[in-house]
């Protein structure tokens, strides 16, 4: 995770399935990017991580352990914590929106921009994409 490269999709739930989708697709991105192996996944208590036998399954698929930060401590998520403000700060509530599907086809633009171009303090003012090893 030294890398900070950020992947972030919308959705209307937060259900086993759905969780499950977005592990499988998160793990093609990072792919992409040279990262093809993931130790393990922090998450939250959600039902969607804790009880869903889809998301187990995708844990599995990537041979990846789940490690569960403890219930009402945020701050051990503290990356994703940090990154979730940026993300509202910077994207959802940076302009305004006259429609959820106007905001949400622009994510992936700013996603590419938070990547690629945006400077990191933790990363000495670089973007994640910096920190990325080339691939062949």
């Amino acid at each position: 995770d030294h890398t900070r490269l950020a992947y972030a999709e919308i959705h209307p739930d937060e259900k086993g399935p759905t969780a499950a989708g977005f592990l499988h697709r998160a793990a093609d991105f990072f792919a992409a990017h040279g990262i093809t192996r993931i130790e393990r996944v922090l998450t939250d208590n959600a039902w969607c991580y804790r009880h869903s036998r889809d998301f187990a399954a995708a844990l599995a698929d990537l041979h990846a352990r789940h490690k569960l930060i403890r219930p009402h401590c945020p701050w051990q998520n503290g990356k994703v914590e940090r990154f979730n403000r940026t993300l509202a700060t910077e994207w959802a509530y940076q302009q305004v929106f006259t429609t959820n599907t106007q905001r949400t086809h622009r994510l992936t633009p700013w996603l590419n921009y938070y990547n690629t171009q945006r400077p990191h303090t933790a990363l000495d003012g670089h973007p994640p994409t910096s920190r990325l090893s080339p691939t062949s």
